[in-house]
């Protein structure tokens, strides 16, 4: 298993409304290096839920449930989508902040690249995370 993270403003697609709809498309991808981690996903891969420039802080766990497909958006034909459903939200966000405070996730390519809207996360990254949230997902 893979594990990644995926970034959304919560005022256009927060974590409630993941919750609520259970499952979604993750489209609108338009960075190759980014486009080209969606590829990469494999069914039950897991990803954190980043909300992006309001609140810059992890605060739940999808599931991969669709492997990369077109993207009916995108009129190039180049970049396409997958499909998330939700796992868990996290007892305890955790922050940007936070994790720059972190020496041992000084390379999570989240710090590292922070315009990337779709970061793969090592297995440590993804434990130590996942200690900070309070979750084992």
């Amino acid at each position: 298993m893979a594990y990644w993270l995926l970034k959304s403003e919560p005022m256009k697609y927060s974590w409630d409304q993941m919750v609520k709809d259970g499952r979604t498309h993750w489209d609108g991808v338009r960075n190759f290096q980014a486009a080209n981690n969606l590829r990469a996903m494999q069914e039950g891969d897991r990803a954190f839920f980043y909300h992006s420039n309001e609140g810059k802080e992890i605060v739940g766990i999808v599931k991969i449930v669709r492997t990369f497909y077109p993207d009916p958006g995108d009129a190039s034909g180049k970049f396409g989508m997958v499909d998330v459903a939700p796992v868990t939200p996290v007892k305890q966000p955790v922050t940007l902040a936070e994790m720059k405070g972190v020496a041992d996730l000084a390379q999570f390519s989240l710090l590292r690249q922070s315009r990337l809207s779709v970061c793969p996360v090592s297995d440590s990254e993804w434990r130590i995370i996942c200690g900070m949230a309070g979750t084992s997902a």
